[in-house]
């Protein structure tokens, strides 16, 4: 049973090729064109991935080795995400899967990030968490605890009442003027500063709930007043700041996500999205599994960001269950779209 997974919610342009549950192919398009302006413009994403498309999903049937008279089904991002660049996908999806007169199964971007840990490469990949989990997933824009009890059972413990985790160290890079994205960047400088310079801002949030704006304003403000004494502060101190950023960042997620660990008594932890391929974060999880006895699930890198064979998996599971799409079902931007 082949699947078609296709991925277009940001400024990537994805498709993998599943068969029963595993990997066959999972090809990526980025976007360049998005760094001189210090973020995804829409405009410009949906533009793109109408050209990518086309060649994206031809590559990926062929890296699979199969043709398109072979697949079964064709799953889709249907939301959340920039509108302009799911219509792109979700058209192509439904007009490719009527053509072949095969199935459709719409797929919720943030669960797929989730079910991630469920790619099998190989037969004899074995290597996902048991039910229930918890997943830290954090990403451009959403922080979220999120408590997995099935592939379509989630519950939200906690999400961030504001920033995300990625917005604010985005947007912190782009004070610092490094660059777009800063994801990348702020990790790189990150290995080479000492994360205990400087001290930021973490917000006192009941609950399991995040809240990244006041750490974003500390760091503007601070990083102004020390400006004012050292115009190159920045170009001086750029490692420990990206260190000393980083730190915060994951100390403010993993501290929730303890208590949540502790509360449920669920010791089973997986971290998906974006930010996940954060070296500081990454750390942080295996320190915690010899500390606390964690059994971690972290992501290989190239399913950390948006990707085609994270659809795939989730599309897998929702086939065996014979939850398929109709024709008529829209994009949605946000989740209480849905």
């Amino acid at each position: 049973m082949y699947i078609l997974a296709i991925e277009s919610s940001c400024d990537d342009t994805s498709a993998a090729v599943l068969r029963d549950g595993i990997l066959l192919s999972n090809v990526t398009a980025s976007q360049a064109v998005h760094e001189a302006y210090g973020g995804v413009v829409p405009e410009l994403a949906s533009r793109a991935h109408q050209q990518n498309i086309v060649p994206v999903v031809d590559q990926a049937i062929k890296r699979a080795g199969i043709t398109k008279a072979d697949l079964n089904a064709v799953a889709f991002t249907r939301g959340p995400g920039l509108m302009g660049s799911l219509l792109v996908g979700v058209s192509f999806a439904k007009g490719f899967a009527r053509s072949l007169g095969i199935p459709m199964i719409d797929v919720n971007h943030l669960q797929g990030h989730v079910l991630a840990h469920f790619i099998r490469e190989s037969e004899d990949d074995h290597d996902q968490p048991d039910f229930p989990f918890l997943c830290l997933l954090v990403s451009g824009g959403n922080s979220q605890i999120v408590k997995v009890n099935s592939y379509k059972d989630m519950e939200i413990l906690g999400q961030t009442i504001d920033d995300a985790a990625g917005e604010a160290i985005d947007k912190c890079s782009k004070v610092m003027g490094l660059g777009y994205p800063g994801g990348p960047i702020i990790d790189k400088l990150a290995r080479q500063g000492n994360p205990d310079a400087y001290q930021f801002s973490k917000p006192n949030i009941p609950g399991y709930d995040y809240s990244f704006s006041g750490l974003k304003t500390s760091f503007l403000y601070s990083l102004r007043d020390w400006l004012k004494d050292d115009p190159d502060f920045i170009e001086h101190h750029k490692e420990d700041l990206a260190a000393s950023l980083e730190k915060t960042i994951v100390d403010i997620l993993m501290k929730k996500l303890r208590q949540a660990v502790k509360d449920t008594g669920i010791k089973q932890v997986a971290v998906a999205g974006g930010v996940s391929a954060n070296n500081g974060l990454r750390n942080a999880y295996r320190d915690h599994a010899k500390r606390y006895g964690w059994k971690i699930f972290i992501p290989k890198f190239s399913y950390t960001t948006d990707n085609a064979a994270m659809i795939g998996i989730t599309g897998y599971f929702k086939y065996l269950d014979g939850d398929f799409a109709t024709i008529d079902l829209p994009a949605y931007a946000r989740m209480e779209n849905k």
